[in-house]
């Protein structure tokens, strides 16, 4: 069942991952200016997402010690590290920067055999080897127009894309630890909704020195993404709760391809080569992880 709930997962991470690219586009405006509020939109999702979870029942033999810890602990990590993805759009390419967040699944299988004592088999690091090979196979190779941008702003956009991949896989791992020590699999996703919610006020206050209404395309694009987002975590915590986090979390990274095939259908994205090797790497990684 872990692998039903970790394709799931993929499957609305694809969609939420095109979400955030149309956001980006949106929110630069010209001359470096944004039209739209990072932190707006994340306290939206925020609400979608806490409202589809408030009403969940609790499991029995859980705590509300544990479940309020580590639903604070994975919230913030899932917080700050969706804010650094949405941000480092704006510096560095949007493809650039999901592709560098989903090597967030290296981490997770490193952390995961260190520090939980899961099992490292030989079909899992072919899985993961493949899964690596097919992600750095879509960063686009550099060209005399990347060569100019301003070397600053790529750098820090990169940078915050490793950063929010760094998050990324301590909220998977906090995940799996949480549910191992008696938290709540709904207590702690409500809670994640929660900070999603008052962490984006607090950043459009903080950061973005502003705290606007929102236009109808906000509710719009926020109402979307907080349906896909409510879908990820759901089932990322009950296929962390079922399975591996070594083997779950790697598929579930693997939604790159799926948002690849939306960019290309959608936005029009050229099929290269180099992004056919990276599809093939990529459904060679689902199968070793899956057997």
């Amino acid at each position: 069942m872990a692998i039903t709930y970790a394709f799931c997962c993929l499957f609305f991470s694809a969609l939420n991952d095109f979400i955030f690219k149309l956001f980006a586009n949106s929110s630069s405006g010209e001359g470096g200016t944004k039209k739209r509020s990072c932190g707006l939109f994340v306290s939206i999702v925020g609400l979608i997402w806490f409202a589809f979870t408030i009403g969940l029942p609790h499991k029995e033999g859980t705590t509300l010690q544990a479940t309020l810890l580590w639903g604070f602990i994975s919230g913030f990590f899932s917080l700050v590290g969706n804010i650094l993805l949405i941000e480092s759009m704006g510096y560095q390419s949007a493809g650039v920067s999901s592709t560098i967040y989903r090597l967030n699944m290296v981490l997770v299988v490193i952390g995961a055999f260190l520090f939980l004592g899961e099992p490292l088999t030989p079909t899992i690091v072919a899985g993961v080897v493949c899964a690596f090979v097919a992600v750095m196979a879509f960063i686009p190779k550099r060209t005399a127009e990347t060569a100019a941008q301003d070397a600053a702003k790529a750098k820090l956009g990169f940078t915050l894309a490793v950063l929010a991949s760094v998050l990324r896989a301590c909220m998977g791992l906090s995940y799996k630890y949480a549910f191992s020590h008696q938290a709540d699999v709904n207590g702690v996703t409500a809670l994640n909704a929660f900070c999603w919610l008052a962490g984006g006020v607090l950043y459009s206050l903080i950061r973005e020195h502003k705290l606007s209404l929102p236009t109808k395309h906000d509710w719009l694009i926020g109402l979307t993404s907080g349906i896909f987002v409510s879908g990820i975590v759901f089932f990322m915590a009950w296929m962390n709760a079922c399975g591996n986090a070594s083997v779950v979390n790697p598929i579930a990274q693997m939604s790159f391809l799926g948002t690849f095939l939306l960019s290309a259908i959608f936005l029009k994205e050229k099929m290269t080569k180099q992004k056919m090797i990276a599809v093939l790497f990529g459904i060679v990684a689902i199968i070793f992880l899956t057997i």
